[in-house]
């Protein structure tokens, strides 16, 4: 849960349709100095307590699990070698790849989680029955 509405809406509509659901936030960095506060965009101090209030709220375990040393070597480093190789890279691109939707899904179904649910790109599909599924969303 990054404390935004979407990944709280993920984790309610979970919630809501009986699932048994755990709130995680991923703790990018054990550096206080790294550690934004007051800005709102991604990976603030105010996110984390925002994701465990929603928790609470509905009545959910949360944890917050640290990738610190993962986003410094997928996310950070890539991002430093590819700027000092002149290129322009976006290092929200590659955190959502390779932390957001990789290492999270990996430690999930190590801990024997069954699905992983972020608010993320997403968009309902329904089909010829009536159903509706989650997919992701055309890019």
């Amino acid at each position: 849960m990054s404390g935004g509405v979407d990944s709280a809406v993920a984790a309610a509509r979970a919630v809501d349709a009986g699932h048994d659901v755990v709130g995680v936030h991923l703790a990018l960095s054990r550096m206080p100095g790294t550690l934004r506060t007051g800005s709102r965009g991604c990976c603030t101090i105010e996110d984390s307590m925002d994701a465990q209030r929603a928790a609470s709220v509905l009545g959910i375990p949360y944890y917050v699990w640290d990738f610190s040393a993962r986003f410094k070597e997928d996310v950070v480093d890539d991002f430093v070698a590819e700027y000092q190789a002149g290129r322009t890279p976006n290092p929200c691109m590659r955190c959502n790849e390779r932390i957001k939707f990789a290492a999270l899904l990996e430690k999930a179904l190590a801990l024997g989680f069954d699905a992983v649910a972020t608010g993320h790109y997403a968009s309902i599909v329904t089909g010829s029955d009536g159903s509706r599924e989650l997919h992701r969303a055309a890019a």
